[in-house]
């Protein structure tokens, strides 16, 4: 099987006996299924295995993969499952088998229901939600073999829910995937009608990327730092969004393609930065610094668009080759190297590492702790996308402190952000110096002052203003418990 050639390819010398013994046992026991294509049912699991090991995630999860729809489509037993590969990969194969299980249709309830219990095993192990991605990349992949209807519904949950927890998790490569796959399939019409103006412009935008990619190493070549330049294109989808967001056709869309410089320190990203800028026009307010104010998921890089002297515009990305790693697989990037041998100064780093990325997932845990205070599936489902699938922003406090909110967010999301006490006792806001509404939007490099005044308290009309899980909750939760306490007075009082 090519594909397992390719699989075995990918991992380390000592890690085989695992992948291997999963192989032989998970071939063993669908050998009598096939899939929708006529395949033999284990093509499948390779190929989710394949998926993993691309992101150089560990042997138990790769193990895991191959052996994920065992326990929920043959006769196999969880007992006999662990006998063979012990508790860390069955718990891995439990929770996936648990997230299938989660079928979500058209009634929102039982979307926001069963997304509610997935997240719930997902926070165990962050590992079964980059396992079931994978399944689900797969599955993308395969569609054409169902039906129209079928299609539609794993498209349109794909492009909502799915590509948009990858982004969240880092995951750049499987989300942009996930969205070129789910835009065919959904708006077939507009998807090709890009496709074949994309392809029309490639000849030339592939040279004018040349073109800037060679100058740019002449200029940097003679300050000897370490460097290498990788191009990437947008993906369909992204093209279609921009085009959409700023109301222009293709052809105004300049920047198709993109430039990456990896270098190996921070300093050295600086140092670059300051090459390009002595070099070449930048595009006005095109720099944003995700080095020193990192996403939410861990992506950091220096992020600057290029005008070159024939006018060719080329959003660059500077990193070191550690951020380029977390970049290219997320938070896959940090089961890597994840050994524990006791007295290694190395493998202790890597494990210290281990446990600040998965510090750094607590926001869906914070996110499952805010959605207790509602019961509303429609909001719940909507906050869920908001969280997810965020374009962030960068607003500063007035001592310059950098407050983190996602797209779209208001003054009031703000005040909650920087002290929820601050948020119940809202008075306005001053953006820049200049006095704005509760439901101002803000953008990167606002600088926002909250005004309090102690006897201003929430109302439920300030729930038409906050858009983030965490001012929503705590508004709910303030009139919940002053609702409740309303009550006991007018029953003491009868």
């Amino acid at each position: 099987m090519e594909n397992l050639e390719k699989l075995l390819s990918y991992v380390n010398k000592e890690d085989l006996p695992i992948i291997q013994k999963a192989y032989d046992y998970s071939s063993c026991a669908h050998s009598y299924q096939t899939r929708a294509s006529g395949e033999p049912y284990l093509s499948h699991l390779v190929s989710v295995a394949v998926n993993l090991a691309e992101l150089k995630i560990d042997a138990v999860s790769i193990a895991a993969a191959l052996l994920h729809d065992i326990l929920e489509d043959t006769l196999v037993t969880e007992q006999e499952l662990t006998k063979e590969f012990g508790e860390e990969i069955v718990s891995l194969v439990k929770g996936v088998t648990k997230l299938n299980k989660y079928k979500f249709n058209d009634n929102i309830t039982a979307q926001a229901q069963n997304w509610r219990n997935m997240l719930l095993a997902v926070v165990k192990d962050i590992r079964v939600i980059i396992i079931k991605l994978a399944d689900r990349l797969h599955n993308m992949r395969t569609l054409k073999y169902l039906s129209a209807e079928k299609q539609k519904n794993i498209a349109g949950e794909s492009l909502t829910l799915y590509a948009p927890f990858a982004h969240r998790l880092g995951i750049y490569k499987w989300k942009s995937e996930l969205e070129d796959l789910a835009f065919e399939i959904l708006q077939p019409a507009e998807y090709h009608q890009i496709k074949t103006q994309w392809e029309k412009r490639a000849e030339s935008n592939t040279q004018n990327l040349t073109d800037v990619e060679n100058l740019l190493k002449e200029k940097l070549l003679p300050s000897s730092i370490p460097f290498r330049i990788t191009a990437r294109p947008k993906n369909l989808y992204g093209i279609y969004k921009k085009m959409e967001r700023q109301n222009k056709p293709f052809s105004e869309i300049q920047d198709l393609f993109g430039l990456r410089v990896i270098t190996d320190t921070v300093e050295n990203c600086y140092a670059i930065l300051s090459v390009i800028n002595s070099g070449f026009n930048l595009l006005e307010g095109s720099f944003t610094d995700y080095i020193n104010v990192p996403k939410s998921n861990m992506y950091q890089s220096l992020h600057l668009t290029i005008i070159s002297d024939k006018n060719v515009i080329v959003e660059t990305q500077i990193r070191t080759e550690e951020m380029h790693q977390r970049a290219e697989y997320g938070v896959a990037a940090h089961w890597r190297y994840k050994r524990r041998v006791e007295g290694d100064g190395q493998n202790a780093k890597e494990d210290a590492k281990n446990a600040m990325a998965e510090n750094k997932l607590d926001w869906l845990k914070q996110f499952l702790e805010y959605q207790k205070e509602t019961t509303d599936s429609g909001e719940f489902l909507d906050t869920l996308k908001t969280e997810c699938n965020f374009e962030q922003i960068f607003v500063f406090t007035p001592k310059k402190k950098v407050i983190k909110l996602p797209l779209g967010a208001t003054a009031l999301d703000f005040a909650y952000a920087v002290h929820s006490e601050i948020g119940d006792t809202f008075m306005g806001a001053k953006i820049n110096d200049k006095m704005a509404t509760i439901n101002a939007k803000l953008k990167t490099g606002d600088t926002c002052e909250i005004l309090v005044r102690k006897n201003i308290k929430p109302s439920v009309h300030w729930l038409e203003y906050a858009i983030t899980a965490q001012a929503r909750s705590r508004i709910r939760k303030y009139l919940r418990e002053h609702s409740e306490q309303q009550t006991q007075k007018s029953a003491s009082k009868k």
